[in-house]
């Protein structure tokens, strides 16, 4: 018996060896933005992203600079589909929302995101029945990449008002991963002392859902896991409703992702920007002058 246990006490040694020196590599190699940040790229910002219109003029800057620094070091690949400089956009956009108060945050776990037209399956088929999967974390041989529906990123900055977007909810999976063990406890950022009462409180929501007391996505009842991730997404899309429906709750998830969603979300709708409107970008010239030439 006290082999076994040794034995489990080293496996587990071991691989948080593997998980450190992956981490440690990983910022090693990671490389910061060099360019101006391209005006297309602000101006999908700007029509799409209503977190990004809700922030200070500074704050925009550090936002298009962690976009910049996503796409730099995150390969985005198409399956099936072709990639556009809108879906790179929009994915690198998921990623930083969550992580926005986190200067120096690195998806240290993430090599590449792999774009499918519509739903998957559990074997990432595109066609035949049982095509219900809009977005994945990868594991085992898939390991470091993401899967995600370009249909489902798509509507997920459409659709301003179903407390849904999917790539936020797969980027927020590897947030909870990142401290080597996904279970729907962010260990990385929520402090020790909050882990029993956020543990508590999600296992009276799962059973509120399960009661039909609840306007939560019912797909956070499965497991801890998926309610962090679906009630982030609720926290991103409709934070003054969250506040109002479930103020714990919001109150805990405000604290793990440092971020006051419910008095910095204002604008509850983007714009399109047309040439003589103040460019996005600050500089007080009309965006035909500036970053629309």
């Amino acid at each position: 018996m006290e082999k076994i246990y040794s034995l489990l006490i080293f496996t587990g040694f071991i691989i948080f060896l593997v998980y450190l020196f992956k981490r440690i590599n990983t910022k090693n190699t990671w490389r910061k933005p060099i360019k101006p940040f391209p005006a297309s790229w602000r101006k999908t910002l700007y029509e799409n992203v209503i977190f990004y219109n809700n922030l200070e003029t500074e704050e925009k800057k550090r936002f298009e600079n962690k976009v910049q620094e996503f796409l730099i070091n995150i390969t985005i690949s198409g399956v099936e589909t072709e990639v556009n400089e809108y879906d790179r956009v929009l994915v690198a956009a998921s990623a930083i929302i969550p992580i926005f108060a986190f200067p120096n945050w690195q998806y240290f776990n993430l090599k590449e995101v792999l774009l499918y037209p519509g739903l998957f399956n559990e074997q990432f088929g595109t066609n035949g029945e049982k095509r219900s999967i809009a977005g994945m974390v990868g594991t085992g041989y898939m390991e470091g990449k993401m899967i995600l529906s370009k249909q489902a990123l798509h509507h997920g900055f459409r659709n301003e008002s179903d407390k849904k977007n999917t790539a936020i909810h797969e980027f927020v999976h590897l947030i909870d991963k990142a401290d080597g063990n996904i279970d729907g406890i962010p260990s990385l950022l929520l402090e020790k002392q909050y882990t029993i009462p956020w543990l508590d409180l999600i296992q009276k929501k799962i059973e509120e859902i399960y009661e039909g007391e609840s306007d939560i996505n019912p797909y956070g009842a499965t497991n801890k896991i998926e309610f962090f991730a679906v009630i982030s997404e609720y926290f991103f899309e409709r934070p003054k409703l969250l506040q109002q429906k479930h103020p714990k709750l919001y109150k805990l998830l405000e604290g793990i992702f440092d971020q006051k969603m419910a008095k910095k979300l204002k604008k509850t709708s983007s714009s399109e920007i047309n040439r003589n409107d103040p460019c996005p970008c600050g500089s007080g010239k009309k965006y035909k002058k500036c970053c629309g030439k």
